[in-house]
This record gives C-alpha cells, sequence and structure tokens, in this order.
C-alpha cells in the first residue's frame, strides 16, 4: 500500500485543518479497537482512521450473536462494548506510531458524561473527535436516547466543544426525518463537521425455522452496499446547507460508490463494512480507483469532485 505514499498529489485532502493522503476514512466500530489494528488500517491505505466509541465506563455490550450478514447488507447490535475511559487512554497512547491523523469517538448517556469524556479523554494526540448521537440499537445512547433531535445535538456539540480544543465531528443518522435542521443545529452549536452518517435502521431479520429474530438484541443496525443510496441523498441534502464539511459514511465499498458520494458534497468518505467485502486494503483499492478516475476524466484534484452533482 504504499504506493499511495509515493506522489499522489491529486488525492491529497485537506480537512479540518490536517492533510490526508487520500480521502478514506476508517469509520468507528471496525478495527478501531486497538493501536496495533489503527496501524495496520493505515498501513493499507487509510487516510484517517477513528477509534471505536468509548464510554466513562466499560461496557459489555448486547449478547451474542451481535452481527449477521444478508443479501446487500449486514446488520450489527453491538451495544457500544468497549474497555471504559482508564483502560483506553491507556490503549490509544502513542498514537504518532499510527502515522496517519486518528479522530477519537466519544458516547455518553447525559452531558455530563459528554463534558467529563470531553476533559479527561481527549488528548492532543487525537485529531479531532467524534461525537455519535446516531446508534439506532443501545438503549441510553443515541437514537433510543432522544439524542438525534436539533435541541439535544445542539446542547451535546456545545458541551464537548466547551471542554475541548480538538474540532468536533457530529455523526448523524439517516433515519433522522429533519435532517438538515439538526445538522444545521450541530453548526450553530460550533461542530466543525458532520459525520454523515450511522448505521441505518434499526432492522430484523428471523430466522424463519426457528421463527425467532437472529439477533440476540432482536433489532440492529443496518450497513453495507443496501444503505448507500440513502447515504448518498442525505449527503446531497445537507451539502447546500452547511458551510462546513461532511464525511460520507454508508454503504461505500468501492471507488465508484466514493467518488458518487463525493459528487453528492461529501469532501472525505468513511468506510467500515466496506473491510468485510472488500478486505483491510479496500482503502488502497478505493483511493487507486479515485486517482484512475480522476485522471481518465480530467480531472485536476479530487477535491473538484465535491459536490460536482449540484448545480
Amino acid at each position: 500500500a504504499n504506493f499511495l505514499k509515493i506522489g499522489l498529489e491529486m488525492l491529497k485532502t485537506k480537512f479540518l485543518g490536517m492533510e490526508l493522503d487520500n480521502p478514506t476514512i476508517l469509520a468507528s466500530g471496525l478495527l478501531g479497537v486497538s493501536r496495533d489494528s489503527l496501524k495496520n488500517v493505515v498501513k493499507n491505505g487509510a487516510g484517517a482512521v477513528t477509534i471505536k466509541s468509548i464510554s466513562r465506563e466499560s461496557r459489555k455490550g448486547h449478547h451474542n450473536p451481535i452481527l449477521l450478514t444478508f443479501d446487500k447488507g449486514v446488520m450489527n447490535a453491538v451495544g457500544y462494548s468497549n474497555p471504559g475511559l482508564v483502560e483506553a487512554k491507556k490503549e490509544f497512547s502513542n498514537l504518532q506510531e499510527v502515522n496517519a491523523p486518528v479522530f477519537a469517538s466519544i458516547i455518553g448517556t447525559t452531558l455530563e458524561d459528554f463534558a467529563y469524556m470531553a476533559k479527561n479523554f481527549l488528548s492532543k494526540e487525537f485529531a479531532a473527535v467524534e461525537v455519535p448521537l446516531s446508534c439506532p440499537h443501545t438503549p441510553g445512547f443515541g437514537l433510543l436516547a432522544g439524542q438525534g433531535t436539533p435541541e439535544q445535538t445542539f446542547e451535546i456539540t456545545r458541551t464537548v466543544k466547551k471542554h475541548t480544543s480538538l474540532p468536533v465531528i457530529l455523526k448523524l443518522s439517516p433515519g433522522i426525518p429533519n435532517l438538515v435542521e439538526v445538522a444545521k443545529a450541530a453548526e450553530k452549536a460550533g461542530a466543525d463537521a458532520i459525520n454523515m452518517g450511522n448505521t441505518h435502521g434499526p432492522g430484523m431479520v428471523i430466522n424463519i425455522e426457528t421463527k425467532k429474530p437472529v439477533l440476540d438484541f432482536k433489532v440492529g443496525g443496518v450497513s453495507g452496499p443496501a444503505i448507500k443510496p440513502i447515504t448518498v441523498r442525505c449527503v446531497y441534502d445537507l451539502y447546500p446547507n452547511l458551510k462546513i464539511p461532511i464525511i460520507g459514511t454508508g454503504g461505500v465499498t468501492t471507488w465508484r460508490d466514493a467518488v458518487e458520494i463525493m459528487m453528492a458534497g461529501a469532501s472525505v468518505v468513511g468506510m467500515g463494512s466496506a473491510i468485510y467485502y472488500e478486505g483491510v486494503d479496500v482503502f488502497s483499492k478505493v483511493s487507486l480507483g479515485i486517482k484512475n478516475f480522476l485522471e481518465k476524466e480530467g480531472y485536476g484534484h479530487v477535491k473538484e469532485l465535491v459536490g460536482a452533482a449540484h448545480d
């Protein structure tokens, strides 16, 4: 994957004051569990990486089975399992070894939780912090805690901004009916970027032999190729209404998907389930595909793709 480091100036992307080698980012939740796993993803071409979401106390999450695949996607109900703040601080240290920007991800059930996490977890080793308000399958968090409203989004964003100097990225759900209003509330409260978005749903798959839902929690967040058209539409809706940049996440599996989501208005693209479909080197494959497309179509730089589908 080192070919990505050599001479691919047309892929270099400025995002939140940092320069990424290319516009691909590891989404939170997959392979962001340790410093070593982050290093491996960067070796395989990611321009930046996001750690899995960390809460104040450790969480076991939901019982197995927590993951399944179906025709065109993946469904999970992990339940934010994580080691908690104290252990996570030990694991996510010496992040300069990762050789790419590392984004933190913090979760909470109250404003006080978010303030505590911002003050006590976010070190200068992180390049930015992502705040997901959009999990569709964990009681007390995200959509199951009412965190996806404009009012809650504003308050949580303002609280995190107050307690950290890092750029703050708000991760929103494609299932929010008043999406533009919520994103604008985040922007008004000081968000530096929007990650559009999280898993969709919740959805359910039933085993017809056992006559029971496959996941232990019954429902889970839907990701993978099936949700890409929804992500494209959400990014397209947000782009003309925001001044801050957008990360397009959800269903990006190939370079064509990445180009499409950037033309809708995303400055960079997040990938998670793509690793299941294409392997960990999907970041290299997507970047190389984008580069070939730029050259073939006569673009000078990847930034020319951003918002190209708008009049």
